[in-house]
């Protein structure tokens, strides 16, 4: 992922927490608020201890990543978002992720409506 699509500073991920919206699936959660400097969007991904060692939080922020990645077209812009795993995301395959992901970001909204 681009370094300029990337939410990075605790400022940013604590107004998200604090004036974002929230929505969540049994896989991830996500906060999103509007930005209007971020083109076309920033992401986060956070990944508790709770889920893993090191080797597996670095994997499903790596795995999460590249999913957006992929579906960069299809995501709105100008949106800062989070992306918290959850356990159960853990043994899922890619193609379960990738759909887990889509769901989350269909129920927040924050995918482009097909012309």
């Amino acid at each position: 992922m681009q370094r300029k699509l990337r939410l990075r500073n605790r400022e940013d991920f604590s107004r998200i927490y604090r004036q974002g919206k929230s929505f969540a699936n049994g896989q991830f959660v996500l906060y999103w608020s509007r930005q209007p400097k971020a083109e076309p969007f920033r992401l986060g991904v956070s990944a508790s201890k709770k889920i893993g060692n090191a080797v597996v939080r670095n994997r499903m922020r790596r795995v999460a990543k590249e999913i957006v990645r992929l579906q960069a077209d299809r995501i709105q812009a100008h949106v800062d978002f989070i992306l918290i795993v959850r356990k159960p995301a853990v043994g899922m395959t890619s193609k379960e992720l990738e759909r887990s992901i889509m769901h989350v970001l269909k129920r927040a909204g924050l995918l482009k409506t097909s012309k």
